[in-house]
C-alpha cells in the first residue's frame, strides 16, 4: 500500500465544457489535475482519467468499472470525481464492495464547472483531499462544505445542494 492518493475522474458537471448559450455541452478532459496544481497540493497523487460522462448517462457497468479501478488500486485513499446528480447511487455500489472496504474513498463533484470563475470545483476538491486523508475506511460523499457517510444523504435538487437523510 501507497500513501499516494488515487484521483478517480468520472466526469460530470467539474469537467463539462459549454459551447454556446443554449447550454450544450460535453464532458470535457478533466480538470482535476490543474485544480490541484492551482492548489500547491503537495501531498502525491495519481490521476486516472477513467470516463467523461455526465452523472446520468452511467450505467451499472460503469459503476462495476469504477469499482473495479477503486478495488484493484494499490492506494488506500481514493478521489473521485462524479457527477453529482447519481453520485450516491455509485457510492452506495462503492459500501457493497468487499474489494473497496479496507479504503477511503470520498466522492465529489461541482454544481458548477470548474472553468466557470464562480464553481466550487476547487474548493469540493480540496475537501475531498482533506477528507481522504483524514477519515476511517469508509465511502464519503464531500458537497458544500460537508462530509457525510454514504447512504446517510442525498442531493437536495430544489436547492441544489446535498443534505443528510
Amino acid at each position: 500500500m501507497t500513501n499516494r492518493i488515487l484521483v478517480v475522474t468520472t466526469g460530470g458537471t467539474i469537467d463539462k465544457v459549454y459551447f454556446d448559450a443554449l447550454s450544450n455541452f460535453e464532458v470535457g478532459a478533466s480538470m482535476v489535475g490543474e485544480l490541484l496544481k492551482e492548489a500547491h497540493v503537495d501531498a502525491p497523487y495519481r490521476v486516472v482519467e477513467l470516463l467523461r460522462k455526465d452523472s446520468l448517462d452511467l450505467s451499472d457497468a460503469d459503476r462495476t468499472l469504477i469499482t473495479r479501478c477503486v478495488g484493484s488500486a494499490e492506494e488506500h485513499a481514493v478521489v473521485i470525481t462524479h457527477g453529482t446528480d447519481t453520485m450516491t447511487e455509485t457510492a452506495k455500489v462503492l459500501m457493497t464492495d468487499s474489494g473497496c472496504a479496507d479504503k477511503v474513498i470520498v466522492l465529489t463533484g461541482a454544481l458548477a464547472p470548474a472553468r466557470f470563475a464562480q464553481s466550487d470545483a476547487t474548493f469540493n476538491v480540496g475537501m475531498a483531499f482533506a477528507a481522504v486523508q483524514s477519515r476511517p475506511p469508509g465511502v464519503y460523499i464531500v458537497m458544500n462544505g460537508q462530509i457525510f457517510e454514504a447512504g446517510k444523504v442525498r442531493k437536495d435538487r430544489e436547492n441544489n445542494r446535498f443534505i443528510r437523510c
